[in-house]
């Protein structure tokens, strides 16, 4: 088991390798070959080693650094939680890659492709499996420096190079938080690892397990596109769809809610803490929702929904409810890959053209993708029997159980995002499926591979409601179970009925107000307010005021003031003065009798003066 446990992680890392060093060299199919089948075989392995999980499996494959007391060692740990996530990241990961092999065929840099998203896989799986924040952070950095990497893989575009490097950039921010955190952790408590930090948080005082447990979030945040660290998030769209399908659905994005529910023995002892992981998830889910509202590009549309849900998350763990977010984590990965991966087979279908309004009954040219993809759109809206509809709407009955003010205002807020998600959904169905194709050129063909992948995704997001299934609906909550997590909330059964009856009319009415809007297509309306969703609530202009250009005058002020005017400026006087000096020193060295002559009488009479002065003296 212990061999099984280690192969998790080394197949996609040795698939990654090879193919960095040797796929230009291979045919055409074989480095998708190598890297599809490296996270095959990892699937497979976390398969086996899964009957392991509830008594927990720990091994420690070498030591990585030693000092003194100190020992950070490369060990692994797999328990109930990392399980669900593992199987997970490598299922969903495996259909990713198997899809990425029909999408990328033409693509000349394929074997840099597969390599960064193999060892993308490998970074995720260190984060999930490491049993001390130091190797987690390993991992952490991993999954950031092959985002950069595959967000800005189509580099020759100076856009998708700006959107790598912006990614790279604030997910950096967040690290710096979570750096700190780990740090003072092993000030505090002389050790990193995850179990002995959890097991002894009771040591630690009250204001500092705050301070900590904010510190976390801001790291989470970072990772996991929240507020006020989630501008990155859409521009992510800028690498190609099986980048956007395994960041946004099983990898990256939910880094940041597994490291708060790795941590969750600390994070919870703090109540400041816990409300500002609930306000931050809410107030992201409700700020992705309504730029949704107005996104033209296919895949901005899904990227911001994925911001939204993954408040969700955030919410859910701030509530005291792991299970719940862990479940929420699931669903959405099946079907948000789905979506972009369907997103993926309706920008070839239409040419690689992005823009819904320029789409339009693509119904017509490829039946499953369409009927795959309402499917994922149902799961997104929450509409009743889904795995999104059973996963969501526990979070929120976990608010609407806590009975307090702040807690129902959380509630009425979820409930609000979940209008506006069942508004985006259907938008996003009739303007890309009803009525007659609105582009210039003719529809495209589609790779069987690519629409092979989307039908497993289908059926375990509609159907991931059993894997928590609530008791009124005849189930057991077994996730919960198998997390061994208490942390569902109790509400009467006439509650639950009001629960499940007013998601399910915030369903419907969003899907009516879509229907009555884009039911016929008409020319998109220009105003104030959709020119302001669009632009995301001008959030990047904002920080450009704020961060951007001051940052940029500061080191224009350093160029051009300090370099140019100082430093420069002082060497180049010297050298300056230097070369005048040589210049008139050089003539007394003209080769001219006459100037020599006047020069060995001026030495005569120095020497004769000094000889005077001495004499006197």
């Amino acid at each position: 088991m212990v061999q099984l446990l280690a192969l998790i992680i080394l197949l996609p890392l040795s698939g990654g390798v090879i193919n960095a060093c040797f796929g230009r060299r291979l045919a055409r199919p074989f480095p998708a070959v190598i890297a599809s089948g490296a996270v095959i075989g990892s699937f497979l392995a976390s398969l086996g080693v899964l009957p392991e999980a509830q008594a927990g499996l720990r091994t420690v494959l070498f030591t990585w650094m030693s000092s003194g007391s100190f020992q950070a060692d490369v060990g692994l740990l797999f328990d109930p939680l990392a399980a669900a996530m593992v199987v997970m990241v490598t299922g969903v990961a495996s259909l990713i890659h198997i899809y990425a092999a029909g999408y990328m065929e033409e693509e000349r840099d394929h074997a840099r492709f597969f390599a960064l998203l193999n060892l993308f896989v490998f970074a995720m799986l260190t984060i999930i499996l490491a049993d001390n924040l130091l190797l987690m952070f390993l991992g952490w950095e991993g999954v950031g420096f092959c985002s950069y990497g595959l967000i800005g893989f189509w580099y020759r575009k100076t856009e998708n190079a700006d959107a790598g490097r912006k990614a790279f950039v604030v997910t950096r921010v967040g690290d710096l938080f979570f750096t700190i955190a780990v740090l003072w952790l092993f000030a505090l408590l002389g050790t990193i690892g995850i179990e002995e930090i959890n097991s002894r948080v009771l040591e630690l005082d009250p204001t500092t397990v705050t301070i900590l447990a904010l510190l976390l979030l801001g790291g989470a945040c970072g990772k996991s596109a929240q507020l006020p660290l989630m501008s990155w998030l859409p521009d992510a769209m800028a690498g190609p769809t099986p980048v956007s399908a395994l960041i946004h659905a099983a990898t990256m994005v939910t880094a940041g809610v597994y490291l708060l529910c790795r941590m969750f023995p600390l994070v919870s002892l703090s109540p400041i803490a816990m409300a500002a992981i609930t306000l931050v998830g809410t107030l992201t889910a409700l700020y992705a929702a309504t730029c949704a509202l107005a996104q033209r590009e296919i895949k901005r549309v899904l990227a911001f929904s994925t911001m939204s849900q993954v408040g969700y998350m955030f919410m859910a763990v701030g509530l005291g409810s792991v299970s719940a977010a862990i479940f929420h984590l699931l669903t959405h990965a099946f079907f948000k890959a789905l979506l972009f991966m369907g997103a993926g087979c309706l920008i070839h279908l239409a040419g690689h053209e992005n823009d819904i309004f320029q789409m339009g009954g693509m119904r017509k040219y490829s039946k499953p993708v369409f009927w795959l993809f309402i499917a994922g759109l149902f799961c997104l809206a929450g509409a009743p029997l889904t795995g999104g509809f059973f996963s969501k709407d526990l979070i929120l009955a976990s608010a609407y159980a806590k009975g307090d003010v702040f807690h129902w205002a959380i509630y009425g807020l979820g409930i609000l995002t979940a209008l506006f998600t069942s508004f985006y959904s259907f938008r996003l169905a009739y303007l890309v499926f009803a009525g007659e194709y609105r582009g210039e050129g003719h529809p495209h063909g589609l790779p069987r591979l690519m629409v092979w992948t989307l039908p497993p995704l289908a059926l375990f997001g509609l159907g991931g409601g059993l894997l928590n299934l609530p008791h009124l609906f005849g189930g057991h909550f077994w996730l919960s179970g198998w997390l061994g997590r208490e942390d569902l909330p109790h509400v009467s059964h006439h509650s639950e009925y009001l629960l499940i009856g007013t998601a399910v009319a915030v369903f419907l009415l969003g899907w009516l107000f879509a229907h009555l809007r884009y039911r016929k297509y008409s020319e998109p309306s220009r105003n104030s307010i959709g020119e302001f969703l669009l632009s995301a609530w001008k959030v990047d202009a904002f920080y450009d005021r704020l961060l951007v250009r001051p940052f940029n005058l500061f080191c224009r002020f350093c160029w051009q003031g300090g370099e140019e005017g100082l430093i420069n400026g002082l060497l180049d006087g010297l050298a300056s003065g230097s070369h005048g000096w040589s210049k008139s020193l050089r003539t007394l060295a003209d080769g001219k009798i006459p100037r020599y002559l006047q020069g060995f009488a001026w030495g005569f009479l120095l020497i004769v003066g000094w000889f005077l002065l001495k004499a006197v003296a």
